[in-house]
């Protein structure tokens, strides 16, 4: 084999291995225990992915100090009953500082001692199809990181009152909390979903919702909300007065709507009117009845002005009343005949008859004689 050869076949592997190794480094690296868990989330490359390979059983935290992705692949990772971290930091996963960056996707997390997952201090976590539930602390601790919501659900978590969301700023956090809703979030209970710390560390955080997203959380007044895809009111908590929220959207000020029995909440952006319509499409009137107006008082004295521009948070009584029933008009009745009918133009016709019968008989009778 000449040189020319030579050169040409070791220019044709370098450059496979070249394509080569770049799929490998990326390549998912498995895991299906607590060790293998651990050491894979060591040996993966930035940016790479660990899949679980089944349900999970963890005894101590996990910390993302890396741009990595967790896939589920629709298993749990549950926390045992034999926690062994005596650490401050007792959460299960927990993104930590600027590089740490964790995605989980198609994961469910069960049981432990404190929080679920927490972005601490400049680090990022996006939930993807993420299910989260029996943690005594919370579900989600934002904490001076950014996480992002794509599809999240929380089931029960917190002791006492349930706490999904918590927004906060620890002691010795630099860096202000930032919470994204980019899809879906859902909740077993209303309490409590997204909440403000209320420890005081808590200064300032920023909420933000992207065009697409179906559920959105808002800023309200002095309430953080979470509403639904027609801005009805899911969860409302109160943002403590140490603590300042900024929106990258519009602000928003909650409508309450009385309709009788029925109270609907929904959030419209400050500074903007509601309209009939809007209101209509939140509330349910009873069959039978209809709406005779809106007014600012129970008492139905002051009507509501929907050209006035909201600034803050109304209330909206809605008046009903039975629609009134017009009586349907009596069938007339058919034209009575005035005259008695006694029967004696029946009767003159036969005495008539007989008359002539009998007389007709005696003038025979006569003229045999």
């Amino acid at each position: 084999m000449n040189s020319k050869v030579k050169f040409a076949v070791l220019f044709i592997l370098v450059i496979a291995v070249l394509l080569i190794v770049p799929n490998i480094s990326n390549a998912a690296t498995t895991a299906k225990d607590e060790e293998s868990l651990n050491s894979a989330i060591q040996s993966v490359e930035e940016g790479g992915t660990v899949e679980l390979q089944g349900n999970i059983t963890v005894t101590k935290p996990i910390v993302i100090q890396k741009k990595l992705t967790i896939d589920g692949k629709g298993y749990t990772v549950s926390g045992s009953s034999d926690w062994t971290s005596t650490s401050g930091n007792q959460t299960m996963f927990t993104a930590q500082l600027e590089a740490g960056k964790l995605t989980l996707k198609d994961i469910d997390l069960n049981n432990g001692p404190k929080y679920g997952v927490q972005s601490y201090n400049g680090a990022s976590v996006i939930l993807n199809n993420v299910s989260i539930t029996g943690f005594r602390y919370g579900g989600v601790l934002v904490n001076g990181g950014y996480v992002e919501i794509i599809d999240l659900h929380l089931g029960e978590n917190g002791t006492g009152a349930n706490n999904g969301i918590e927004i906060d700023q620890g002691a010795s956090v630099t860096k202000s909390p930032t919470l994204v809703m980019n899809g879906t979030l859902t909740s077993d209970s209303t309490e409590n979903v997204v909440r403000a710390a209320e420890n005081g560390n808590l200064t300032s955080f920023i909420i933000s919702n992207t065009e697409s997203t179906t559920n959105k959380i808002f800023l309200a007044g002095d309430s953080l909300v979470l509403t639904d895809e027609n801005n009805n009111i899911i969860s409302e908590t109160t943002v403590p007065d140490k603590a300042t929220g900024t929106t990258t959207g519009k602000k928003q000020v909650i409508v309450t709507i009385i309709n009788g029995d029925e109270n609907s909440r929904i959030t419209v952006n400050e500074g903007e009117s509601i309209t009939e319509d809007m209101i209509k499409s939140n509330i349910t009137v009873k069959e039978g009845y209809q709406i005779d107006g809106y007014f600012t008082d129970e008492s139905f004295t002051n009507s509501f002005d929907f050209n006035s521009k909201l600034d803050a948070n109304t209330t909206i009584y809605v008046r009903t009343s039975k629609i009134p029933v017009t009586p349907e008009p009596e069938p007339e009745e058919e034209e009575k005949d005035e005259v008695p009918n006694t029967g004696i133009q029946d009767y003159t016709g036969i005495a008539v008859l007989t008359t002539l019968f009998a007389l007709s008989s005696m003038i025979i009778i006569s003229r045999k004689k």
